[in-house]
């Protein structure tokens, strides 16, 4: 295998700001702040990615054209990638709401995948709307055909620590206590037994320690 699956969490946006769970598409657009890490991610990549892809939410695919329009490569937009929809606590930036979406998280990430948020989502709905993607990816492009480069997917930030733990397996309380700012990265290797390695979570490298104190972020990170 060859190559990276580069997931990216979207730039800034004025939701983030106002620590509201803004889940629904399109959702908001990217603050002049987002805009910026955007252009800076893009600046910052070693080389061009081999394919560029984003969710269907505004902020996603505005941030993929930055990196499209710093690397040349198009930016594609592929189902399936949207963040965990809130259902009834959606536009919600109140305490209650967030200990209620975080309540229901932790429990996803210790293994409960059908329990639902209030009129949303499960871990298993998110799971199976996500991974397919990811898979066809890996099939379409992570494959030992000689032809290098990574495969940058800008999504979401609770979605993507989801799957970070069901594919690589890194397991709470790091998943859950280490969000991702905006533009970090989780970033997955395939191996040759149809698995995923993680090689890095937002600031971090293997190995992924347990022993962590919750990171402030906004409640989608």
């Amino acid at each position: 295998m060859t190559g990276r699956l580069v997931l990216v969490r979207h730039g800034e946006t004025q939701g983030n700001v106002a620590r509201m769970l803004d889940t629904r598409v399109p959702g908001l657009p990217l603050t002049e702040r987002g805009a910026a890490q955007a252009k800076v991610f893009a600046d910052n990549l070693h080389r061009p990615p081999r394919a560029l892809f984003s969710s269907a939410a505004l902020r996603a695919r505005q941030t993929a054209h930055y990196i499209e329009a710093a690397t040349g490569v198009a930016a594609g937009v592929l189902d399936g990638l949207h963040e965990v929809q809130a259902g009834d606590l959606e536009g919600a930036y109140w305490e209650e709401a967030h200990q209620t979406f975080q309540r229901i998280y932790r429990c996803w990430h210790e293994g409960d995948l059908g329990l639902r948020l209030p009129g949303g989502e499960s871990a298993r709905d998110v799971l199976d709307r996500f991974v397919p993607a990811l898979t066809e990816l890996r099939d379409t492009y992570l494959t030992a055909d000689g032809v290098d480069g990574d495969i940058v997917v800008v999504s979401h930030g609770a979605a993507m620590r989801l799957v970070g733990r069901e594919l690589a397996g890194v397991q709470p309380p790091f998943t859950t206590n280490n969000h991702l700012d905006n533009t970090e990265t989780i970033e997955l290797v395939p191996t040759a037994d149809n698995g995923w390695t993680c090689v890095r979570w937002g600031r971090f490298t293997p190995p992924f320690g347990h022993d962590v104190a919750p990171t402030p972020d906004d409640p989608m990170g």
